[in-house]
């Protein structure tokens, strides 16, 4: 780390470029009066591509050090060119020499061509599977709208069933009549009952 700068304890987790916290005085207009202020760096959230990890990277970096990047063409040509002493930050150090590993990886593989006719057949191949994806797709879809007709057919089946249920219903209405014609029979007994004990 640069001794001459005072970093910031984020600085040492994101991508700065050289940017950190900077001193100096505030002079008012009036007496010329100083005051200390300090100037902190433009720091932004963003998804970076890289193409050797095939996938985004979420990073803090700064405004200066997005320009770098898109000076030098993305992400890992600005891990590879930058020197180790200009990335002074953990975060860049850690991801430069995990993209230099990845390069050199990629450098020891073979390189294979292949001729105009595999190139075709890959691409029949290609085509093939693409239609055969589209077919079992649409026969899904059959399958699923078939039992969608079944389950409404069934549904209405169950809907025209009430003619049942009213009968049912009338037989239970007239039992429950039956009941409160006994329960009256027994309450004027039990009235006469009474009013003869009260007699007595």
């Amino acid at each position: 780390m640069p001794k001459s700068k005072v970093v910031m304890g984020r600085a040492r987790r994101d991508i700065y470029a050289g940017r950190h916290i900077q001193f100096d005085n505030r002079i008012s207009e009036d007496g010329g009066n100083k005051t200390r202020r300090t100037w902190k760096p433009n720091v932004q959230q963003k998804r970076l591509f890289s193409y050797i990890l095939d996938r985004h990277i979420r990073v803090k970096v700064t405004t200066h050090a997005l320009r770098c990047i898109d000076k030098t063409g993305g992400v890992d040509e600005y891990f590879l060119k930058t020197p180790y002493h200009k990335l002074d930050t953990e975060l860049g150090l850690f991801w430069k020499a995990k993209i230099e590993k990845l390069y050199e990886e990629l450098g020891k593989m073979k390189v294979v061509f292949f001729s105009p006719e595999d190139e075709q057949k890959f691409e029949q191949g290609f085509k093939e599977l693409k239609l055969s994806e589209r077919e079992a797709h649409r026969e899904f879809r059959r399958k699923m709208y078939a039992g969608m007709k079944e389950h409404k057919q069934m549904e209405r089946e169950h809907k025209d069933e009430p003619s049942i249920d009213e009968g049912s219903r009338g037989t239970e209405h007239e039992y429950e009549e039956q009941l409160a014609a006994v329960s009256y029979e027994l309450a004027a007994d039990n009235l006469e009952a009474g009013s003869l004990v009260a007699n007595y």
